[in-house]
Order: structure tokens, then sequence, then C-alpha cells
């Protein structure tokens, strides 16, 4: 692994802090849905209940990549390490899938309205971010 001789600029720890935090709180969604109580699962409507009791293993799988890689790509990007990248690409690669399910399969918006479809339309493009800010450090040699 070769040695970044280029330190980043405050702004670039600032960032990364903010999106650190945008992902930690995509754990806290991941944790919050495979950990539901059986009693707050009784108490969700039945539509919104079916879509947790449905849900396949592959999609939750999708969900903790997706969650997992931002969380962990974003520790990177304050390690200084080009590997967040990879961690990034399978971030995005997770929340693809985890989208494809939630919209054509679980049909998550049959249940929550159109106005679910906000929340993975900014996920999917602060993924997409994440990946060309990991680029960009990596081109500055902020990251090796």
């Amino acid at each position: 692994m070769k040695n970044t001789t280029s330190r980043p600029p405050v702004w670039f720890y600032i960032l990364t802090i903010i999106l650190l935090l945008w992902n930690a709180m995509g754990l806290f969604a991941f944790f919050d849905q495979v950990m539901i109580s059986a009693a707050r699962l009784e108490a969700l409507p039945d539509n919104e209940r079916n879509l947790y009791e449905n849900t396949p293993v592959w999609a939750v799988i999708a969900f903790a990549l997706a969650v997992f890689g931002g969380t962990l790509g974003c520790i990177g990007l304050l390690l200084r390490r080009s590997w967040a990248r990879i961690l990034f690409l399978i971030s995005l690669v997770g929340i693809m899938v985890q989208m494809y399910y939630n919209v054509f399969i679980g049909k998550a918006m049959d249940v929550y309205g159109p106005g679910a479809v906000t929340m993975p339309v900014l996920v999917l493009l602060v993924a997409v971010f994440l990946i060309w800010f990991a680029n960009y450090g990596i081109r500055r040699g902020w990251l090796g």
C-alpha cells in the first residue's frame, strides 16, 4: 500500500463525519427493522406488518450490506484508506438490491404512498456521492 503524501483539508474530515452520521442513522434503521419486537410488530397496521414479516432474507442481507458498507467506508475515509471506495461500491449494490425489493416486490409504495420514494432516492444519491468522494480523495492523494 502506498503512503499518502497529501493531507486532506479540514472540510474533508467535517464532511466525512457528517456522512458517517448519515450512515449511522442507516445502521439504527437496520437494527430497528431486524430487532423489532413482537409487540411493536403487532401494533403496526396489517399492510405494514406484512412488509416486515414477508421480507426475504436476501433483502435483509442487501440492507445490511448497504448500511455496513457505507458506515465502514466512511470510517475508511477518516483513516484515509482507498479501500473505502470498494465498501461504497458494495453499499451501492446493496442499496440497489434493497430498493428493487422494496419498490417492485414488496410494493412499499402501496403501503407508504408516493412519499416513500423520497428517502430511497436520497439514499441512492448519497451512495453515488460517496463513491465520487472516495475517487476524488484518491485522485487528490488523500487516500492511500
